[in-house]
């Protein structure tokens, strides 16, 4: 199969006509319509509908276009990463993450590539919505939980784990729960979802799951508010374990039902499926996955360390 037919006709699915696709490949609209012609007698399949005024993709045309698509970004951006080897990585790099990772991990990580890369500028966005990177300009996006926007190509890194957490003082005020019922009586702190729902469905380290409905005077849409709120005093909530070591370690939290968790919010580092990556946005983003995975598997690892040892006598 030629590759350059297979080029021609995703520029024919990307640009909706052959005449565009002809002007975007400097080539004869004539030679663009043999190469799929071509590539259709090679596959023995039909890929496009055409009519006088629009172009429909078959279902076998849809099937193969979503493979090839992605395989000739693979190929361009392996192109670009070898061309460019040898060159100094330079210029703007947009990111965008929750306010909390940002905070906590993102921003060291920034500081240590730049210092790598003087001539690269990193612009960091810190926002409680999920932004919309093709239409805000973003080459990447660091995200907590599942990933809804097929277009988007997402690169595992780990996972995170929250826990039920209190001030010592509300404690004090209110008494320790010792059992999931016992939070109906307590107030807690929640965090809103775009979804709007704002119930806890938690995991016990047996893997019992048991979701409660949570009540509490005080709701937001960002783990460092909810986190001050209980420092403060206000309730129990769901936090991130990697937010709150050094509360812990004072005595200013302390995590109440140990034995339940908010488990498998995975974290992501996300970007568009777009050709032509900048070498400078590949190295970051390989750096940004790899840093992210290490600090990731800190984290479990000191997890697992302050649970106890349930085969012990």
């Amino acid at each position: 199969m030629d590759l350059n037919h297979v080029s021609a006709f995703v520029r024919v699915v990307q640009d909706g006509s052959f005449t565009a696709a002809a002007r975007a490949l400097g080539l004869p609209k004539s030679s663009v319509s043999r190469s799929i012609a071509q590539l259709e007698q090679d596959l023995g399949v039909r890929l496009l509908h055409r009519t006088t005024r629009k172009l429909h993709l078959t279902d076998a045309g849809t099937a193969f276009h979503t493979r090839v698509a992605r395989a000739l970004a693979d190929i361009d951006e392996a192109t670009s990463a070898a061309s460019d080897l040898q060159r100094e990585l330079r210029g703007p790099i947009r990111v965008t993450a929750p306010v909390d990772l940002g905070v906590w991990a993102v921003a060291s990580i920034v500081a240590r590539f730049v210092r790598r890369h003087p001539t690269v500028n990193v612009e960091v966005r810190l926002s409680s919505r999920v932004v919309d990177l093709m239409a805000e300009g973003f080459d990447l996006a660091v995200r907590a939980g599942p990933i809804r926007d097929e277009s988007l190509i997402a690169r595992r890194v780990g996972s995170l784990e929250l826990g039920l957490y209190a001030s010592a003082k509300y404690l004090e005020r209110r008494g320790t729960p010792r059992t999931l019922a016992d939070l109906e009586s307590h107030d807690c702190i929640l965090l809103r979802t775009e979804s709007g729902t704002m119930s806890w469905k938690l995991t016990s380290r047996s893997d019992v799951e048991e979701t409660i409905h949570p009540r509490g005077a005080i709701s937001a849409d960002d783990i460092s508010f909810l986190k001050k709120a209980v420092l403060a005093g206000g309730g129990i909530a769901l936090l991130p374990s990697f937010l709150v070591p050094r509360e812990e370690q004072s005595g200013k939290l302390a995590r109440v039902l140990a034995d339940w968790r908010l488990a498998g919010s995975v974290l992501h580092v996300v970007y568009p499926s777009a050709r032509y990556v900048p070498l400078r946005v590949v190295a970051f983003r390989d750096y940004l996955v790899r840093e992210l995975a290490k600090i990731s598997t800190r984290c479990e690892e000191a997890i697992a360390l302050r649970q106890p040892n349930r085969n012990s006598s």
